[in-house]
């Protein structure tokens, strides 16, 4: 029998707090759910609840919607009747650069001799429009480990923790992974346990650089923030207290069209451009302190 996907959009904040919601309403009843970026520049997620025509699935997400007072728009989509789980992992496709492959489990024949091979868990942030933006970090990472040889790192905005996993793994030093949404840290600190990173990735969550790892205006030799160009322009001053003299920061999640604003408000706190790099109308800057 086909399924019948109910769906809706929101900020990313509201989405995942929905999500959760779902999540514990249906948890006996077994019911898949999904939480996508629908658009990373506007950071906007979608939820999906799968569930059979004949349930009584809808007003169930309608009551949570309510309590919420989410004032979103439900959706609902006939799907098709076919293997959901073997098309979703074909949508996952592995992210190469350089000597590094992310990939998902049903990806590890992708492997080749010599590969720093990063895997993710299906559907933990990963795949879903990440790829220009990771790519760009991933290349940008590699030549800068290789040429500077920093002590210890920074990833803010960390996500899924491919980053902070490709530091620690290609350059054997001591990463700080953080994110302002304690969903992601979980999701994080799990990558890294997969890919056995533990003894040098530590996962926390932080809003910006609260908190108290990050006290006393703590430096890194190496920051990377693959996040969104409004806030890394906002995060400029705080960037040049934790960086030292010779520092390097990757900054990323910025469109082509913003890579000039965001250089702009760095080189005004005494950084200085390195390289951008572009991929898939996406830009990746190297700066130094």
């Amino acid at each position: 029998m086909s399924q019948i996907r109910f769906h809706f959009s929101a900020p990313r904040g509201a989405a995942e707090d929905l999500y959760r919601r779902l999540e514990a309403e249906f948890e006996e009843d077994g019911l898949p759910l999904a939480l996508v970026e629908a658009d990373e520049a506007e950071a906007i997620f979608e939820v999906s609840v799968y569930a059979e025509p004949d349930g009584d699935a809808e007003p169930r997400i309608r009551r949570i919607l309510d309590e919420a007072g989410a004032g979103v728009a439900l959706e609902r989509e006939a799907m098709p009747d076919i293997d959901w789980v073997s098309h979703t992992l074909a949508g996952l496709k592995p992210v190469r650069a350089g000597r590094v492959l992310v990939h998902g489990a049903h990806d590890r024949d992708k492997r080749e001799d010599g590969d720093i091979a990063i895997e993710i868990e299906a559907g933990l942030a990963f795949g879903t429009g990440h790829h220009g933006t990771t790519a760009g970090c991933l290349e940008m990472l590699q030549k800068i480990l290789q040429a500077e040889r920093p002590r210890d790192a920074l990833d803010l905005g960390t996500g899924s923790a491919v980053l902070a996993i490709a530091v620690a793994r290609l350059a054997g030093i001591p990463v700080l992974a953080t994110d302002i949404d304690p969903v992601a840290t979980e999701v994080a600190a799990r990558n890294v346990a997969l890919n056995g990173a533990t003894a040098l990735v530590e996962c926390v969550t932080a809003a910006g650089f609260d908190h108290p790892r990050l006290a006393g205006d703590r430096q890194f030799d190496l920051i990377v923030a693959n996040i969104l160009a409004g806030p890394l322009m906002e995060l400029a001053p705080q960037m040049a207290r934790h960086a030292p003299a010779g520092g390097s920061l990757v900054l990323s999640g910025i469109l082509d069209r913003q890579a000039d604003d965001v250089v702009a408000a760095y080189t005004a706190q005494g950084f200085r451009h390195v390289e951008t790099l572009h991929r898939e109308g996406w830009s990746t800057i190297h700066l130094k302190r």
